[in-house]
């Protein structure tokens, strides 16, 4: 929840980080006031007992708001005397990367990822180059409020006033990371590349030509306002007629921030998280790199991705949803591979977060390796339907207790049997409750999913 202060500044109830930050509509969610605070509140935080001036880096997408906020979060930085790195534009996983290599003491990514141009949004790592946990944001949250009540908290002056310095080379340090994940050249290989007018649309194709790809590149013009404009993972619709009308061998696309990536195949068909997952969960099977065979996902993922890994001799570990609690399960169990149906994939043999040109050329190299086409790969795992009815509810709440509710599940799941299943569960954000149902059949599934939905709708609207 927001509220507006006395002085009209938009002050934040509730708990301020959200499952990836602190996200909101910019200059009026999400204010260069906020950031300031974030950026202050983050160096005393970090540098606290830190010799020296804590080094904090910065990266943006390509939003028409990046250098607002990170304009904000430098004067916050430098104010509480740290010095602030600004990498310009460069993926997510970049600073992710870049905060382990410059030893700094925590990497600040301002994006909204897959969302429009009008919002955006702050996200922290840690100096080991992982997502804070819950009890980090909350110490950095306790920080916010408290500079938002009164700020008496370390200011320095003089020569220990904080510095800011400009390095946008340092895409080339994470672009020379990238290629040495890759064991292939890809040459003779044709691929078509969507980069959302985000922030891959200098780094990518640099990597992909500098390994013999020949490149056709899509929505690589980014003007501040049309990063994820009918474009990138969430609309492929654009990379599907590219790859057709090219004869590509494959399409690839990410997000705003590129962290996810998705691919298309040379029949134009989509390859998404669950397919990519079991493509490259074959191929570290086959050598011998997959430990315990097993693969980390989400409870959304497809019935078709478990029952290809069990056919292929796979496990599966299961989460909830969201790409932050598939990496605490893979690091609690030393697992290396896993990723939701987003595009999300994390490969913790290189990278510590979702890393979508790393998951491009691991993607890329399976092909390759394998000598057999995209098409072949995908048709490993076949895809259920899947339907989902948002059902907007009065209350949340005693939805798992409801007994009406809980039968017209049971009975659903009992007409699936084992080739289907229904997941219910109710959005973190909005005050709605999800009802998916997935199967062979989709006229079944629409009546089964609807009769739930309207179950639900009864009980608890």
């Amino acid at each position: 929840m927001i509220f507006n202060n006395d002085l009209g500044e938009n002050i934040f109830m509730g708990r301020l980080f959200g499952t990836d930050g602190v996200r909101g509509e910019a200059n009026i969610g999400l204010t260069p006031e906020m950031a300031y605070r974030l950026g202050r509140a983050a160096t005393i935080y970090f540098g606290a007992g830190a010799a020296g001036q804590p080094v904090i880096l910065i990266g943006r997408d390509t939003r028409l708001s990046g250098q607002l906020f990170e304009t904000a979060l430098a004067s916050g930085i430098c104010s509480a005397g740290g010095k602030a790195i600004l990498a310009g534009i460069i993926p997510t996983p970049a600073i992710a990367y870049l905060a382990r290599k410059l030893h700094a003491k925590a990497g600040i990514v301002i994006s909204a990822s897959h969302n429009p141009f009008h919002d955006n949004g702050i996200k922290f790592f840690g100096g080991d180059g992982y997502k804070l946990p819950d009890a980090v944001e909350d110490e950095l949250e306790k920080l916010v409020h408290k500079l938002e009540e009164k700020d008496d908290l370390y200011r320095p002056t003089g020569a220990d006033i904080g510095t800011l310095e400009y390095h946008h080379d340092l895409a080339k340090d994470y672009i020379d990371f990238v290629r040495s994940t890759a064991n292939e050249r890809f040459d003779g290989m044709k691929i078509v590349l969507d980069c959302a007018n985000g922030a891959a649309y200098e780094v990518m194709p640099s990597i992909l030509r500098s390994l013999g790809a020949e490149l056709i590149v899509i929505n690589d013009r980014p003007d501040g306002i049309n990063i994820n404009a009918n474009c990138g993972s969430t609309h492929l619709q654009p990379l599907q007629h590219a790859v057709l009308e090219h004869h590509a061998d494959l399409g690839i696309a990410h997000d705003g921030d590129a962290d996810r990536c998705l691919c298309v195949d040379e029949q134009g068909q989509v390859l998404d998280g669950d397919h990519i997952l079991v493509m490259c969960a074959l191929e570290m099977m086959h050598q011998g790199r997959l430990k315990d065979n097993t693969v980390v996902t989400t409870v959304m993922a497809n019935i078709g991705f478990h029952k290809a890994l069990r056919q292929a001799g796979g496990l599966v570990e299961i989460t909830r949803v969201g790409d932050r609690y598939v990496l605490e399960d893979m690091l609690a169990n030393g697992y290396c591979l896993g990723g939701e149906q987003s595009g999300h994939i994390i490969f913790t043999d290189f990278s510590t977060t979702g890393d979508g040109p790393v998951t491009a050329l691991q993607v890329l190299s399976s092909i390759k390796r394998s000598g057999k086409k995209p098409s072949e790969l995908s048709a490993l795992m076949k895809s259920y339907p899947q339907l989902l009815v948002n059902v907007k509810v009065a209350s949340k709440d005693g939805w798992q207790e409801n007994t009406a509710i809980q039968a017209a599940i049971e009975k659903g799941n009992e007409e699936l049997g084992e080739n289907g299943r229904i997941l219910v569960r109710s959005s973190g954000t909005e005050p709605l409750i999800r009802v998916m149902a997935e199967g062979p059949d989709q006229v079944e599934l629409e009546r089964i999913c609807r009769s739930i939905a309207d179950i639900v709708r009864q009980e608890q609207g």
